[in-house]
This record gives C-alpha cells, sequence and structure tokens, in this order.
C-alpha cells in the first residue's frame, strides 16, 4: 500500500471519531456533559480533555513539535486531564480539543509516516516509534473514548450512533422488547 493513500486513510478515520467524540455533548446541559456516570468517575466532558490533551501529547512533544496548548509536564501527570474541573466550561475545552486537531493535522500533513518519534513514557524498546505507529495509537485511543462516550449518552437519553446523520429516532417500546429478549436469553443460558 502506499504510504500517502495509507496515511490519508487513517488520518481521515481520525478526523471522523474525533467528530463522533464531541457530538456526543451535543444537547447535553452543563451538568449531564461533567457529571460522573461510572465507578471511577468517568464522564463525557472529562473523556473530551482526555483525548484532547493525549493527542497533544503524541503529535506534539513525540515529534519536537509541542503543542502550543498548556499541558505541564507528563511525568507530573496527575489524573486531572480526565474530568471537567468546575473553573473550565464545556466551550474551553471542545475549543482546546479542535485546536489540538489543528496541531496534530499540522504534524501529521508535514511528516512522513516514518518519521521518527520518541515517547518518553513507554517503555523500551519501544519509545523510540514513528509517525505510522504514533496514528495508530492515537486512533486506537480516540475510537475506544468515543465508544465510551456511545455507552455513557446512551445511559443517560438513549442517543447512539457515530454522526448526526444516521441517528434513528428513539423507539422506547421497541428497544425494551428487544432488551428484554436479551435478559430471557441470559437467564435461560445461565439457568436461572
Amino acid at each position: 500500500m502506499d504510504d500517502e493513500l495509507a496515511k490519508a486513510d487513517l488520518h481521515g478515520r481520525l478526523r471522523q471519531d474525533r467528530r463522533a467524540l464531541l457530538w456526543k455533548l451535543d444537547g447535553l446541559s452543563e451538568y449531564d456533559s461533567r457529571r460522573p456516570l461510572t465507578a471511577t468517575g468517568t464522564s463525557l466532558l472529562g473523556l473530551v480533555k482526555h483525548v484532547a490533551t493525549v493527542e497533544a501529547w503524541y503529535f506534539g512533544a513525540v515529534f519536537d513539535r509541542p503543542s502550543p496548548e498548556p499541558l505541564g509536564r507528563w511525568q507530573d501527570s496527575d489524573g486531572g486531564d480526565h474530568w471537567a474541573h468546575e473553573h473550565e466550561t464545556r466551550d474551553q475545552i471542545t475549543a482546546f480539543y479542535r485546536r489540538t486537531w489543528e496541531h496534530s493535522d499540522a504534524t501529521i500533513d508535514a511528516l512522513p509516516l516514518d518519521a521518527p518519534g520518541r515517547v518518553p513514557w513507554w517503555t523500551e524498546p519501544h519509545a523510540d516509534t514513528n509517525l505510522f505507529l504514533v496514528l495508530l495509537h492515537v486512533l486506537g485511543e480516540t475510537i475506544r473514548h468515543a465508544g465510551h462516550a456511545d455507552i455513557l449518552r446512551e445511559s443517560l437519553d438513549g442517543r447512539t450512533g457515530l454522526r448526526p446523520e444516521h441517528e434513528q429516532p428513539i423507539n422506547e417500546p421497541a428497544r425494551a422488547a428487544h432488551r428484554a429478549e436479551i435478559e430471557r436469553a441470559a437467564r435461560s443460558a445461565s439457568g436461572l
């Protein structure tokens, strides 16, 4: 496969999943976008903030193209990138993510897939890497967290999907019947 075609395909998928992650915030109240929805405190806005920070580090410092955003030192990370603090607005966090896209996109566009990079938080001998492997890693992180966001959003108001143009109206009776069928099958298979 041609490197430029591979890079374009991977970059296109990253762009698609970035938009999907941000879409999960559409129409939510300030509270619902930032409240903890899991036992570990995961929130939708926290996922966006975390993915933005991860992307800023990987497409910035790893390729000696530091992010213009204030990130602090990776060694000092205290988990604060996993949730939205009360002084941070949704607009600030989503704008940070969009600015990170611009910086990351410039890095991806400027470098060939075999461009060397160094990820100091990866163990040896993997710390020395290249754009291809970092792009795969960040894409995996983004897809993973977009999936988390999809489940969290469904738990809030039932909305699911990858993009707004593919969203179907929620049919509560059909969903309830489908869920009941799955529950029945689980109980039957378990001997309950």
